[in-house]
């Protein structure tokens, strides 16, 4: 017997059946796409199947193919079951609602290669507490959701290389066509993401497909490494399939390989962590767009931790070894930099902030501009509070990724936090919680201040503030004016030629 307080919704594809956690409603494994199985292995998204009678969506579905230990470590945890037929997505809302709700549409990170929509940071649960709808979504993830090659080409009308974003926008088509079952709001859509996450929301935001979509995107932690060139991808594509034993490989004996085979890969024939260039959903990179002013004209949020660097290890960069070829090939420009950076004492400190700076910290500042340049408001934010029990462990500050438990305030039922977190810590998560919250309820191109325990205002034109979330590691809210300006001013103009994982 079905339990009768179980919310049942009735989507354009079929009934389901949820569960209630306390006062929200969750809907776990929806399905909004096909199967990119088979014959649909590097092809666009389809639509869903219906079904008859009624669907139980109390589970998280399987992940895309990933390394699993990976993700553990750094992905936000256990991804569980992997799968081809990985394309769902998860709702949250709150049990009781009167007037259709902002909806918060969740783009995981791990650069494009680990992460699920059903990992426990990402749990909608507090959000869907302050009014809000929350969906969750997986994508494909790796050389199944990026991947050109010359035997794949003219399978389809257009041109195919970011499968991820594609199922990034399907998930946007079924949350449209379906979120009013749920409580929301299909006019009022926030798109967020964090790191890669957040690198897919910037390629939407450039994206022609990706038009009347959503209608806000909040960037956390978006990193300034330019999109794969499509004549790159096609090269390293047929180089992958020889490394695989495929020369002058067939799309038949492509899509016969067997998906755990992308995963041992190693550079050269491990994906980029960015996207193509090139293709129908990027026509041009994401960059040029943004330094064109062309983007879609929508309220953003941006912004990045204080130790962004943290990540760099995953990608092989020695951070003193950036300054020592300085050194060795630009004096002039290390002569520079040490003057935007006084008092830094060290070649690995130095590398450290100034690798932070050029790959993270600046592109706020270019979208900020961008933004200003066609009158739509943009929220800047440094993110820089660290829990009291871990000041020891984290010395520099935030490390990438260590925003998103605040932003979803499930700093308490995640591990590790919850074995050490204090009331101070929860106070500052559920702070950090309100102003996203409120990002999405309120922000629009008239409402332009963000309302908290520091009131946020938007920069427009002439105006260029930033929201200090956490000063010196510890709890607090302050505004700064022209935040690093000369720093910004000087990477902007560099960072389209210097910017690699070279």
């Amino acid at each position: 017997m079905q339990n009768p307080s179980a919310p049942v919704v009735a989507t354009r594809q079929g009934a389901l059946i949820g569960f209630t956690d306390k006062d929200v409603h969750v809907w776990c494994g929806i399905p909004y796409a096909a199967p990119p199985v088979g014959s649909l292995r590097w092809r666009a998204p389809q639509p869903p199947v219906s079904w008859e009678g009624l669907r139980q969506a109390t589970t998280f579905s399987a992940s895309s193919w990933q390394n699993s230990e990976y993700c553990q470590a750094l992905g936000g945890g256990d991804p569980g079951q992997f799968s081809e037929d990985c394309l769902y997505l998860n709702v949250w809302s709150p049990a009781t609602r009167s007037t259709p709700l902002p909806v918060m549409v969740w783009l995981h990170g791990g650069g494009f290669t680990i992460g699920a929509g059903g990992l426990p940071p990402y749990s909608g649960r507090a959000l869907a507490q302050r009014d809000v709808v929350v969906v969750t979504i997986n994508y494909r993830l790796g050389h199944l959701g990026f991947f050109a090659h010359p035997a794949l080409e003219g399978e389809e009308e257009r041109v195919v290389h970011n499968f991820a974003l594609l199922d990034q926008l399907a998930a946007l088509n079924w949350v449209r066509d379906n979120i009013a079952v749920f409580g929301g709001d299909p006019h009022n859509i926030t798109l967020f993401g964090e790191s890669a996450g957040a690198r897919s929301v910037l390629s939407l935001l450039a994206s022609p497909l990706a038009e009347g979509l959503f209608h806000k995107a909040i960037v956390q932690s978006g990193y300034t490494l330019p999109d794969t060139p499509r004549e790159q991808a096609l090269e390293k594509g047929v180089a992958l399939a020889a490394h695989l034993g495929l020369e002058n490989a067939t799309a038949d004996q492509l899509r016969a390989l067997p998906p755990e085979v992308f995963w041992p890969l190693i550079a050269p024939h491990n994906i980029a962590p960015t996207p193509i260039a090139g293709d129908c959903v990027l026509p041009e990179p994401m960059l040029d767009v943004f330094f064109a002013a062309r983007q879609h004209p929508v309220p953003v949020m941006i912004g990045s931790n204080s130790d962004e660097a943290s990540v760099m290890a995953v990608f092989g960069i020695d951070l003193a070894g950036q300054i020592q070829k300085l050194r060795r090939e630009r004096r002039f420009g290390l002569g520079l930099i040490k003057l935007l950076y006084p008092g830094v004492k060290g070649d690995e400190e130095l590398g450290r902030q100034v690798c932070r700076d050029m790959a993270f910290t600046t592109l706020g500042y270019v979208v900020m501009q961008a933004q200003q340049r066609i009158g739509a408001p943009c929220w800047r934010y440094w993110f820089d509070y660290v829990a009291e029990a871990e000041h020891a462990t984290y010395i520099n500050g935030a490390w990438h990724g260590n925003e998103v438990p605040y932003v979803f305030d499930s700093l308490g039922s995640v591990e590790p936090s919850r074995q050490y977190v204090t009331a101070r810590d929860l106070q500052f998560s559920a702070q950090v919680a309100d102003y996203w919250v409120s990002f999405a309820r309120h922000a629009s191109h008239i409402h332009d201040v963000l309302h908290g325990p520091t009131n946020w205002p938007a920069c427009r034109k002439r105006r260029d503030v930033l929201l200090r979330i956490g000063v010196n590691k510890h709890a607090g809210f302050r505004l700064e004016n022209r935040f690093m300006r000369a720093r910004m001013s000087l990477f902007k103009r560099v960072m389209k030629h210097h910017v690699s994982l070279d």
